[in-house]
């Protein structure tokens, strides 16, 4: 069986210089892939900078035969994105792959937490993937291909405490991916969801003695199939958690249709409405938002 490499192709890790993104770019170095490497080397709360993580990673992937630059642009404003993607463009000439995994951490009770904490946050993980996927899209459908890895959470999914701010932003990712799928696909270009969970710098504080293991490298393999050109998904979200690798989907129930509704009635009729013994799943591409439309309509008029 042939194995995957990335021979000839350019790719665009943020936040590659710790953690994460440091083993999704030594993965795809290996593989063949020219990496730009990104990480403006702050902390983790997002203060300050350091070239020394990025370039550390590239001096990794150069030693071992590979070739890479580093970027230490920040996701968080426009240019930055646009310098990131730039830096592909200019020393190779092509982005093939986007995997955005930048990411900072503030954590606050919502009751505690401010409002500068709460758009910093957003900053780098949401509007940085926007900023990035701006300016890597365009070139992508131009040339009929690309992949794209957004990184969203089990935060941004399920939620948890002290974390608003990221399980907001991480939530929004999905919405900002199913667009870039659903907008991509007929130029060649794929866009997932990536919900990845390992003991990296972002887990200090946690207790992790009970976990099973949980490195990075559990994760990277399957953003490394997202990225490929063998990736025969788009618009969906996979998981990679302590070796287990799931699909996460949003679903519906059947749903109970009345001409008329008042309170009490939603009241009576509950335990229907929330029945998922049947769910319906609506795929993002070719067009789950009509699909849920169709399927609504069909029960209004009757015909489903």
């Amino acid at each position: 069986m042939a194995h995957a490499r990335f021979d000839d192709r350019v790719a665009v890790v943020t936040g590659a210089g710790r953690g994460l993104g440091r083993e999704y770019a030594l993965l795809l170095a290996r593989l063949g892939a020219k990496v730009v490497v990104n990480d403006p080397g702050g902390a983790l709360t997002g203060e300050g900078d350091d070239a020394g993580p990025a370039q550390q990673v590239v001096d990794e992937i150069t030693a071992a035969g590979g070739d890479a630059v580093a970027s230490t642009e920040s996701v968080a404003t426009a240019v930055g994105g646009q310098a990131i993607i730039g830096a592909a463009t200019r020393h190779y000439g092509r982005i093939d792959v986007l995997i955005h995994n930048a990411g900072i951490v503030r954590r606050a009770p919502l009751t505690e937490m401010t409002a500068e904490d709460f758009d910093a946050v957003l900053d780098v993980h949401l509007r940085g993937a926007f900023h990035v996927v701006r300016a890597a899209f365009p070139v992508m459908c131009q040339a009929g291909y690309g992949r794209v890895v957004l990184t969203s959470s089990i935060g941004g999914v399920y939620g948890n405490h002290a974390v608003a701010n990221y399980a907001a932003a991480k939530a929004g990712i999905t919405g900002l991916s199913n667009v870039v799928a659903l907008e991509g696909a007929e130029h060649g270009v794929r866009c997932n969801v990536i919900v990845p969970a390992a003991v990296t710098r972002m887990a200090e504080g946690l207790d992790t003695s009970a976990y099973p293991p949980m490195g990075a490298d559990l994760v990277a393999p399957v953003v490394g199939w997202l990225a490929h050109e063998s990736c025969s998904i788009t618009g969906e979200i996979l998981t990679a958690i302590a070796g287990r690798v799931a699909r996460i989907v949003v679903v519906e129930s059947a749903g109970v249709y009345q001409p008329a509704w008042t309170v009490d009635a939603v009241g009576a009729r509950i335990d229907e409405i929330r029945d998922i013994s049947n769910p319906l799943v609506f795929p993002v591409v070719p067009d789950g938002h009509g699909a849920h439309i169709g399927h609504s309509f069909a029960m209004a008029k009757g015909t489903q």
